[in-house]
């Protein structure tokens, strides 16, 4: 056998191996940057996603509070109007209350 020829080989071999590595070492670093991008992408829409939501959630709050604001007149006009009912029945009758009262407590029975 040659000396040189198996020398040759385990050069081939180790540049073989050196080339695999570099091969190796390419795809891990291209994967890295690949998963890098993808989350980066991903962290983007989803705060895309949140701004939107947010803002959906801000108008149906407002939305929401200016019909429950119309709500609140609505039920405070007719409050102060069943109020004012209730005043002019009262003062209606109060008369005749209190003149019922005062014969019931001044008329003494035997």
């Amino acid at each position: 056998m040659d000396p040189f020829k198996g020398q040759g080989g385990i050069q081939m071999l180790l540049t073989a191996e050196q080339e695999a590595q570099h091969i190796v070492s390419s795809a891990r670093n291209l994967r890295t940057h690949r998963l890098k991008q993808a989350k980066d992408e991903a962290e983007k829409e989803a705060a895309q996603y949140r701004t939107h939501m947010e803002e959906e959630y801000q108008k149906s709050i407002s939305e929401t509070t200016g019909s429950s604001g119309s709500n609140v007149k609505r039920l405070e006009e007719e409050t102060e109007a069943k109020i004012k009912t209730l005043k002019k029945s009262t003062s209606k009758v109060t008369t005749e209350v209190v003149d019922m009262l005062l014969k019931y407590v001044t008329n003494i029975k035997t």
